[in-house]
């Protein structure tokens, strides 16, 4: 492969606002609304994009307190990105000292080239950093993606409902207790 479409990895800098935005919401309407199409009420799917894809919104994720991001680039273009935090799942023995992928998007043109589990590898190890538990939450539906974290230790722990403007996905929260020393 020629070296200038090897993926290159990297943390994520206030610069990356913009691209970040645009790969997340690009990455959301691929998945969610082009791939398994839920038919989100377009009022509720506006209001969604507004508070988690804008600009402010991305720099203002960036800088938050505790949180952790890698991007992956080729060609000098981010293709995907991992977002690590404190935990905030909606579950009984969840607390803001264990850790959180928040995030893993993966564009569809750098989707089958190892990007995503070397992002996720990288968040699992920034995710060991943190006591406790660590957790995750996964679409219901998205049986591809429950597989891929079941294969790196998580388990099925709870659910809720996810929102997107007033429409609720139904979401898994999973939860992976990593070996203590």
């Amino acid at each position: 492969m020629d070296p200038a479409y090897q993926p290159r990895f990297r943390p994520a800098t206030s610069a990356d606002a913009e691209p970040l935005a645009i790969l997340a919401e690009r990455t959301f309407v691929e998945t969610f609304i082009d791939g398994f199409q839920i038919p989100y009420p377009p009022d509720d799917l506006a209001a969604f994009k507004a508070e988690v894809f804008s600009l402010e919104a991305t720099r203002n994720r960036l800088v938050r307190p505790g949180h952790d991001w890698e991007v992956a680039e080729i060609e000098g273009r981010i293709v995907g990105f991992s977002e690590v935090g404190p935990a905030s799942m909606p579950h009984p023995d969840c607390n803001p000292e264990h850790a959180e992928l928040k995030r893993l998007y993966i564009g569809s043109e750098a989707q089958g080239l190892g990007i995503g589990t070397r992002l996720l590898e990288s968040a699992l190890t920034r995710m060991d950093r943190r006591p406790g538990p660590q957790w995750l939450s996964v679409w219901s539906e998205n049986h591809k993606a429950q597989r891929l974290y079941r294969h790196y230790g998580f388990d099925k722990a709870g659910e809720y409902g996810f929102p997107v403007g007033s429409w609720r996905d139904h979401e898994f929260i999973f939860r992976r207790d990593p070996e203590q020393p």
